[in-house]
């Protein structure tokens, strides 16, 4: 997969704690999951691979609130590995030097 084409969907609150020490399961609290888990369910990170999955994780929002879209680089793609659900996570914690806020403030979804 291309450059450019990875992404993590998070609740707004986690903002700065993202900015300041990016994607680490051992820093979850704050706000739900976007699944609306209160705890990690895997140790590493959830990543959309491109625009389809991206949104995907944005209509599934559970946090309770708006959700910020980071994009994800400078990773291996062939790090990525597949959950039991079908979903791509990367093990481990991302710096936040491969993070750059691309949406904000993307509200729930109404259904």
């Amino acid at each position: 997969m291309a450059a450019g084409e990875f992404f993590h969907v998070s609740s707004v609150v986690n903002r700065d704690s993202i900015a300041a020490h990016g994607l680490d399961v051992r820093r979850m609290g704050a706000a739900p999951g976007i699944a609306g888990s209160r705890k990690p369910e895997l140790e590493g990170c959830f990543i959309a691979c491109g625009a389809f999955e991206r949104d995907f994780f944005i209509r599934m929002n559970n946090t309770g609130g708006p959700v910020d879209v980071w994009q994800v680089h400078g990773i291996d793609p062939d790090r990525l590995v597949t959950s039991p659900e079908y979903f791509n996570y990367l093990p481990g914690a991302i710096d936040a030097q491969h993070l750059s806020l691309v949406a904000t403030d993307i509200a729930p979804y109404d259904y």
